[in-house]
């Protein structure tokens, strides 16, 4: 299979972001050894305080491309992709939350940074909340966005049958232009050619230009399993700095679902039992927050750790 990202990519090291067609950024793009992995990252540089940003589940280091523009002239915001994502090697295990934690701290080890605030996305929030749990000497502050709050403990009767199927691989199967124009109707509120561009980064093409989730479903399984026999509730009672819970308030369409008022619950309990919380709500908008409201994630993002560094 060809990565796609091959194709856009250059090799050198600096990569040009344009942002919304409003800006031209610069980031670095590198790879280095980290424990069982060659691991690619992002950095957009800075003297400020470092930031860790970890991407959701069959995504990428690039789902931060459009939110670290707006933070990078006051930290240093580290994308890396994670194990089996991007173009971070395709380790045959190491899904489980202890490997991806200890991933994340080899990557701060290899960069020479002593601590740092860590940002997860969806299923990065989970691994964020583990990083945070097992390495709090590392771990600075902890962001999770729209992620990390799951807990089995509020779905009374569920199943793993249930959860399995609920979580399965998407369907992405068909060409590129058939894939763009799928994802271009579920992301029609924030669509834009920056969104088409990064969701390539997340895929191969075959020979016979079909697309596929650069996550194996072999390694999507063993993901699964860790997120329903080892929640990030779990973990939630050993973090001790400052978090902070970055929920996407629902679309008024479906604002009075069940499926809202169990992420409702999540929330307070995970911001109940997290000693140093708080919850800032993003109203009216996506999972992809940070596609949908870049610059006002990325305010509440720097407001949050302004506010700590002042206490």
């Amino acid at each position: 299979m060809v990565p796609i990202t091959n194709l856009l990519l250059s090799s050198c090291p600096e990569l040009i972001i344009n942002i919304n067609g409003d800006a031209v950024e610069m980031v670095e793009e590198r790879s280095v050894d980290v424990r069982d992995l060659r691991m690619r990252y992002l950095d957009w540089g800075g003297n400020g305080e470092p930031m860790l940003t970890l991407h959701g589940l069959a995504s990428s280091a690039n789902w931060y491309d459009t939110v670290a523009p707006h933070l990078q002239n006051n930290f240093r915001v580290i994308a890396p992709d994670q194990r089996g994502h991007g173009q971070t090697t395709q380790a045959p295990s190491g899904y489980d939350w202890d490997s991806l934690a200890s991933d994340a701290i080899g990557l701060l080890d290899q960069l020479g940074i002593e601590k740092a605030a860590v940002l997860g996305h969806s299923w990065g929030g989970n691994v964020a909340v583990n990083v945070a749990a097992k390495f709090p000497e590392r771990t600075s502050s902890l962001i999770m966005i729209d992620g990390g709050f799951f807990s089995p403990m509020i779905m009374p009767g569920a199943t793993w049958e249930q959860f399995q199927a609920r979580l399965a691989p998407r369907d992405i199967s068909g060409t590129r232009e058939s894939y763009l124009n799928k994802m271009s109707v579920s992301l029609s509120m924030c669509w834009s050619d920056e969104i088409a561009r990064i969701l390539l980064t997340m895929v191969d093409e075959d020979e016979n230009g079909q697309i596929h989730d650069i996550l194996r479903p072999e390694h999507h399984a063993q993901v699964i399993s860790a997120m329903w026999n080892d929640p990030a509730s779990e973990t939630w009672s050993d973090i001790t700095c400052p978090t902070l819970i970055v929920p996407a308030g629902p679309m008024p369409e479906r604002a009075g679902s069940e499926f809202a008022a169990m992420r409702r619950k999540m929330v307070e309990m995970a911001n109940e039992a997290i000693s140093d919380s708080q919850v800032h709500w993003v109203p009216e908008t996506i999972h992809d927050i940070g596609w949908h409201k870049p610059k006002e994630l990325a305010g509440i993002i720097q407001s949050f750790l302004h506010s700590d560094q002042e206490t």
